[in-house]
């Protein structure tokens, strides 16, 4: 871009934030103001300058001095969803129990279709939950595994991923099998190796990440899937750290199940996340909570909480269409571009010890 042109986006940028209204319903409240962000960011769909991404980091306020780094913890919700989200709690309390009870009815399928397109899925395969240790505690639990059973679980991924195995069936006499993954592998073929060694025929289930919190390294999702799928073992994923960093198809990874929080890199509201199961695989799984509709056959008995916090529900509709207007291949290839970017300012610096692996892959 040019600095007139820099300027004019900015400025119009801001005048669409700055133009953001309290309305009374989703549609005016969720689609308008994004929409207009959205016009504003296709105006520069190939702008790629620093200039372009500091609109967008100024979307994200924090508190004076401070300079946050923990968004793989925590993320912060930018200015227009938190504007959408603020929008459903005033339209909630103005009538509780409309809006409780069936008034956002549309509004969160709305949001289910939104998270699905996200993903590359169906609607039909996608829960609405809290976050990723409800996802996977939910998968734990459902299986009736048996003694000498052995479920698959790296000994780098999360203890929110790990200690449902062992709560709710290593006390039933399961075998948890802890391979190590190697810190800084040079290819992905030695990380599939190890899973392929891993497994033998008493292996029911693998349980992996997309990506370990501990180094940033990516799994093989894909390439395991379909080596397990071939022994009739079922593979589950906590993608909490991946959801939002970079383009995800599930269809294509071949996972059963994904679980992921959107308070990451999804930016969406706390106390929100996804939960996928694959349309085959999700006769295994039972709720962890029941109530009246529990005997819905559909995905949405995982969701079946009776009354919860639905305008955070909705705020991640929010969240997905702010990053839909920004535009998930442009977040992909930044995400790779910073990586590259400060592999170079310190690969080279004896003071570190870089223990993330090299390649894209990885």
């Amino acid at each position: 871009m040019e600095n007139n042109d820099r300027r004019k986006f900015i400025k119009s940028f801001a005048a669409g934030v700055a133009g953001l209204a309290v309305l009374p319903a989703f549609g005016s409240t969720l689609k308008t103001p994004l929409k207009k962000l959205n016009e504003t960011y296709t105006n520069a769909t190939d702008d790629t300058s620093e200039t372009f991404w500091k609109t967008i980091k100024d979307q994200h306020h924090f508190a004076p001095n401070v300079r946050y780094f923990n968004n793989a913890s925590l993320g912060s919700s930018s200015i227009p969803i938190r504007k959408a989200t603020r929008n459903f709690r005033d339209t909630l309390d103005d009538f509780p129990s409309k809006y409780m009870w069936g008034g956002w009815a549309k509004e969160k399928e709305d949001t289910r279709k939104s998270v699905a397109k996200f993903f590359s899925v169906d609607k039909e395969e996608i829960a609405l939950i809290h976050n990723t240790t409800e996802g996977m505690n939910l998968i734990a639990r459902s299986f009736d595994l048996q003694p000498e059973d052995e479920v698959i679980i790296a000994d780098h991924d999360h203890s929110s991923a790990r200690i449902p195995w062992e709560v709710w069936q290593e006390t039933k006499g399961i075998k948890l099998i802890r391979p190590k993954l190697p810190i800084t592998p040079k290819t992905k073929e030695e990380v599939i190796e190890l899973y392929r060694n891993a497994i033998t025929s008493k292996t029911k289930i693998i349980s992996m990440c997309h990506i370990i919190n501990t180094t940033g390294m990516i799994l093989p999702i894909k390439e395991v899937s379909e080596i397990a799928h071939k022994k009739g073992v079922l593979v589950a994923v906590d993608g909490a750290q991946a959801a939002g960093m970079f383009k995800i198809d599930l269809h294509d990874l071949g996972c059963d199940f994904y679980a992921a929080s959107s308070h990451k890199w999804l930016f969406s509201p706390k106390g929100v996340g996804v939960f996928y199961a694959k349309k085959a695989s999700q006769d295994y799984l039972k709720p962890l909570i029941v109530a009246r509709g529990y005997k819905d056959k559909s995905i949405r008995r995982l969701e079946n909480y009776n009354t919860r916090n639905l305008p955070e529900v909705l705020g991640l509709g929010a969240s997905i269409e702010y990053l839909d207007s920004i535009g998930l291949e442009k977040i992909h290839n930044r995400t790779f571009e910073l990586k590259s970017y400060f592999r170079s300012k310190l690969e080279n610096n004896p003071k570190f010890n870089l223990k993330t692996p090299a390649s894209d892959d990885l």
